[in-house]
């Protein structure tokens, strides 16, 4: 097992993968994982469809320009804008749900790490046809796109700015 420091630290966005495909049992674990992030009052208002046919990743694809390689499989990470409207108000539907979403992919994300996959978060797709093509209902949003699969390629890690932390008051000077 990956210690959690080296996940977070090793993690890539991996665009070019193997054709290995993903098991059902490990694409639950990562769903499980993204499951205990934390969200805005319990709300819990996350839904997620995998995909792993072929067929419909390529359908995917052509609506879907930030989805770049051959992914095994797609995780798509919804919202229930209803309920999350209905438990959190007018914040909980316009914020709290998408930065939730983000906690529960970040989770998803070292947990794939840790079990050796690659994966990279995909936001630029048109979300009509998505929730067309996975018959996502009325309602739902889907919010990001996670690629998942086996990694044929090991990115570099990009720089990373480290002039970002104040202490008491923000002072770029």
């Amino acid at each position: 097992m990956v210690e959690l420091w080296e996940a977070i630290v090793g993690r890539r966005s991996v665009r070019a993968f193997t054709d290995k495909p993903i098991e059902r049992h490990t694409l639950e674990r990562l769903i499980a994982a993204a499951i205990w992030a934390p969200s805005g009052g319990n709300a819990q208002t996350w839904r997620f469809v995998a995909v792993t046919d072929p067929n419909r990743i390529r359908q995917i694809k052509m609506i879907s320009p930030g989805l770049l390689g051959d992914p095994p499989a797609l995780i798509v990470a919804c919202q229930d804008m209803k309920e999350a409207a209905r438990k959190g108000g007018k914040v909980g539907r316009d914020f709290l749900s998408i930065v939730d979403t983000g906690m529960a992919v970040q989770n998803l994300l070292l947990a794939a790490h840790a079990e050796g996959l690659g994966t990279c978060v995909v936001a630029s797709f048109h979300r009509g046809a998505v929730k067309r093509l996975l018959t996502i209902p009325n309602g739902m949003e889907p919010l990001l796109i996670v690629t998942v699969g086996e990694p044929a390629e090991e990115p570099p890690a990009p720089p990373r700015d480290r002039n970002v932390l104040f202490f008491e008051v923000y002072d770029a000077g």
